[in-house]
């Protein structure tokens, strides 16, 4: 149980440590680089996730594996939003370019795609006992997203050369898709779907 929490602690950390010494952020101003730690968190913490759904990590009390899962959620709504407004305020024309998915970077469309994703798993979370959905129908609409979040994520950290510790980063990009492709089989999401259709 220890080590698989001191592993986790590592993969948490040492991204975020190994970004707090980056040689990007000299002369940087504190409101972007506030908006890159925002995004440097939530790629550690986007690791949790699946951990938590699929109650992975020893110790944790059955009842509170989802509680945790959905407290992280809105933790990770808010550190993109303090992402994407930290950039808007430092330049406002490349935000908008990312916005309107006209920008010459690859990485920011991964990373809109994937800001749009989470916003929306947000607000069906809200809203998911007013709108009376189903278990079933929302797990197939959580896995889908949650994917598209994964995915569009990882290109987008990969595919940026800044802040982020290369190696580092490859590891913890790495360990959320493993975690996410393992969790997605052992809930057998697609085999629902599969079913439902049939």
């Amino acid at each position: 149980m220890t080590l698989v929490w001191a592993v986790l602690a590592c993969a948490l950390v040492v991204p975020i440590a190994a970004a707090a010494v980056s040689p990007q952020l000299a002369w940087r101003d504190p409101i972007y680089i506030a908006a890159g730690f925002a995004g440097v968190v939530a790629m550690s913490l986007m690791l949790v996730q699946p951990l938590l759904i699929g109650r992975y990590l020893p110790g944790v009390p059955a009842r509170r594996y989802r509680q945790i899962h959905r407290g992280i959620g809105g933790v990770l709504v808010a550190l993109v939003a303090i992402h994407v407004a930290g950039l808007w305020i430092t330049s406002p024309p490349d935000v908008i370019d990312a916005l309107l998915f006209d920008s010459p970077t690859p990485f920011s469309t991964w990373g809109v795609i994937a800001m749009w994703a989470i916003f929306i798993t947000g607000f069906l979370a809200m809203l998911r006992k007013p709108l009376r959905i189903r278990p079933g129908t929302w797990r197939i609409v959580h896995t889908t997203l949650a994917a598209v979040i994964v995915v569009g994520s990882v290109v987008h950290a990969v595919q940026i050369e800044g802040t982020m510790e290369t190696v580092s980063k490859v590891v913890l990009c790495g360990l959320i898709l493993i975690a996410t492709v393992k969790v997605v089989a052992d809930l057998r999401v697609w085999t629902l779907l599969h079913r439902r259709a049939g």
